[in-house]
């Protein structure tokens, strides 16, 4: 673990990886951090929580930038993270100061009125690492009450900071340290206790949520999601009815079920409202092959959080076939439903229907779909259980089916304005073939999705597309779309000056008109958005900010058409908005697409089957399908020669462990590595082809 404190010697981004530890300048605009607990209550003018509110509707009262001065609204300042991965963290605004976390779970604290640096905590998390994050070294963001910034890291620790100096107050290892266990979601505090989730369901882990203690980092409590070995005490009675739910030998494989994202507590009820995961493996037929409906994964957990005893659950999805996720955000607000004032929960989960139940007793008040669904027809309105459709049965048949495991909806928060009662929500339509392997074993470092890789990677599937959806949740329907060139976009932010903020793929940052959809202002980047906006207010300013990087579980797919990274260097920024603001928009530099003449193929065609068959199983994670990478990470294809020639020693030895690639060496051998440098020189000489039948053509 390091601190670095940056006064005069903050001078470009390159001191974010020197060891720069002067005393913070002090000026006269720098604030008081007060970092009051939001127990005590939220501001109009701070963000001082996820989504902003207890109910996490991700809306800001604020109304100085509204629809008639929108048109003035202009870059106050910028920010550079230091980072060329995914950037997914809201940022956190408390007394002035924004708390905002980058890739491998580094915790930048600015100043919020002029983006001045304040201090910079980096865990040092290992970069081999990496080999268990399934979707980017990503972070989603801090938690700050009472003084102190609480973050995740991607090893699986949570650590308390001082809020003031970024100083570590304690830390704690959450997962087992032996385990592929990750954590990249925000941590959330409820009262004195600090709750925190993991990921690691594709590398077949046990999911569970744990509370800490704030001031102290004590476990409090632990709820696992899912029942281990039935013939060992289970650790907390719910588990002991879920256990009815499982078939076969589920535990020998984890089972998965881990609490990745969405958290949301609700003071008045004192409930704390979890996400829970997808199985493991995706298959049903492999992970619990008599069946079951397989509690609790992709569930939805009321939790008492004194206690971490469950109040009431509700699934989504039983008996989890196709990793839909219930672990999208979620929201709470009260709504008139059939006449009747009723507090609801929403979520719309990664199986594409829009939820809304009641948050007191967890019943079922309706399901539509928000996207493309051929899984299912509908959802019972009598017991709120998905009626499942042929279409989306691929136990002997191989079948395309909407959504795909990116979901109709993902991690990027969604918003909820009370004041027009619709939620907007970032959806999209992304199919995959689906097609069981019976034969799946479970392979040392491999994702383990139980999926067959050579078909799953090389199917046709229809055009993808993203949307930007004004959803209606009380009549169950799309008010207005926005369409998309590309898939992958940002999160959202509602306004109380009607607007509608969400940045996309293709580096633009675009507010709409709440009630219409109509665009009414948009500035270009060269940097994608996948975060969520937030909005504050400092000095009787109002300030729009966003923090922009492109990456994510949006990778794994390869090229997504119409992204800005594919032209530009991909680099982390906080970017902030307001009425007059004048500063100038940073700027990427170029990528150089230029393909660099690949090496002679000599291997034999068997050896690059043999070379796909490795890529498919350890590398497409971060490198794309058939070697097409999105860029967040090298597109293999263009590795130059001097890559080339130690291409062993990347895989094998590490040799770029300090950029991020781990090593691979204890779960291939040197034949292994040499079947997919084949495999990656074939398609290298294949794009080749393509671009001088282009150039021919043109």
């Amino acid at each position: 673990m390091s601190i670095y404190k940056y006064g005069t010697c903050f001078l470009c981004v390159c001191a974010l990886l020197s060891a720069c530890t002067g005393e913070s300048e002090k000026t006269t605009d720098q604030p008081v951090n007060d970092a009051r607990s939001p127990a005590v209550g939220t501001s109009d003018t701070d963000w001082p929580l996820h989504g902003n509110d207890f109910g996490e509707t991700r809306f800001s009262p604020l109304d100085q930038v509204n629809k008639s001065n929108v048109d003035d609204l202009g870059l106050a300042w910028s920010y550079d993270l230091g980072s060329t991965r995914g950037v997914e963290a809201t940022p956190i605004v408390v007394g002035g100061v924004m708390y905002v976390s980058a890739p491998w779970s580094v915790v930048h604290a600015v100043n919020a009125k002029t983006g001045a640096p304040l201090w910079v905590y980096d865990p040092k998390v290992d970069r081999q690492h990496a080999i268990y994050a399934c979707c980017d070294v990503v972070n989603r963001g801090v938690a700050v009450a009472d003084g102190r910034v609480f973050v995740g890291t991607v090893d699986g620790r949570l650590v308390a900071l001082d809020a003031k100096s970024g100083s570590l107050l304690w830390e704690v290892q959450t997962t087992p340290p032996d385990q592929p266990y990750t954590i990249t979601g925000a941590p959330r505090v409820i009262k004195d206790k600090v709750v925190i989730g993991n990921g690691g369901a594709e590398l077949l882990v046990r999911g569970y949520i744990t509370a800490y203690d704030t001031a102290t980092g004590t476990q409090a409590w632990r709820f696992y999601t899912v029942p281990g070995d039935p013939s060992k005490p289970v650790e907390h009675p719910e588990l002991e009815s879920a256990m009815a739910t499982w078939t076969g030998e589920w535990w020998k494989d984890g089972g998965g079920g881990t609490a990745w994202d969405s958290m949301v507590y609700d003071p008045e009820l004192n409930l704390l409202y979890v996400g829970v995961g997808n199985g493991a493996p995706w298959p049903r037929y492999q992970r619990s092959p008599g069946g079951g409906d397989n509690l609790f994964l992709c569930s939805i957990l009321a939790l008492n959080p004194d206690t971490g005893r469950l109040v009431w659950h509700y699934q989504t999805t039983p008996g989890d076939n196709w990793d839909y996720t219930s672990v999208q955000p979620m929201i709470l607000a009260d709504l008139k439903i059939n006449g009747e004032e009723r507090k609801v929960l929403l979520q719309a989960p990664k199986n594409g229907f829009f939820y809304v139940l009641d948050r007191t007793s967890g019943e079922f008040i309706s399901a539509q779909p928000y996207t493309t669904v051929n899984w299912a027809t509908h959802i019972d309105p009598e017991t709120g259980r998905p009626v499942e459709a042929p279409a989306g049965q691929y136990a002997e048949k191989d079948r395309i089916i909407y959504p795909g495991p990116l979901g109709g909806h993902n991690w990027q928060g969604m918003a909820f304005n009370p004041n027009t009662g619709y939620v907007y929500l970032p959806a999209q339509d992304v199919p995959l073939l689906y097609a069981n392997d019976p034969q799946w074993r479970e392979q040392p470092g491999a994702w383990r999705l139980g999926l067959d890789g050579a078909k799953l990677f090389d199917a046709e599937l229809p055009e993808y597309k993203g949307y930007l959806v004004a959803w209606d949740p009380v009549a169950q329907k799309a008010v207005w779309r926005h369409e998309f060139a590309g898939y992958w976009n940002g999160g959202v932010l509602a306004t109380g000056g009607d607007l509608v903020f969400q940045g996309s793929a293709d580096g633009l940052f675009t507010a709409y008109d709440a009630m219409s959809g109509d665009q009414i202002w948009q500035v270009a980047g060269t940097t994608g958005i996948i975060a969520p906006p937030t909005s504050y207010a400092i000095d009787g300013e109002q300030y729009v900010a966003v923090a922009a990087g492109y990456g994510g579980g949006g990778i794994n797919g390869g090229i997504i058409e119409g992204a800005v990274i594919n032209r530009y260097l991909n680099q982390g920024r906080v970017l902030a908005f307001k009425l007059g603001g004048a500063a100038p928009m940073p700027t990427s530099p170029p990528r150089n697409l230029t393909l660099p003449e690949p090496p002679q193929q000599t291997a034999s065609a068997e050896t690059v089957a043999q070379g796909k068959y490795l890529y498919d199983h350890h590398c497409w994670p971060c490198h794309g399908s058939n070697v097409a990478s999105s860029w967040v990470v090298p597109d293999l294809r263009y590795l130059s020669a001097e890559r080339h020639a130690i291409f062993n020693d990347i895989v094998l030895k590490g040799a770029l462990l300090p950029l991020g690639m781990p090593s691979f060496g204890a779960e291939l051998d040197d034949a292994d590595a040499e079947a997919i440098h084949a495999y990656v020189i074939e398609k290298a000489h294949e794009l080749k082809a393509e671009q001088g039948a282009l150039a021919a053509a043109e």
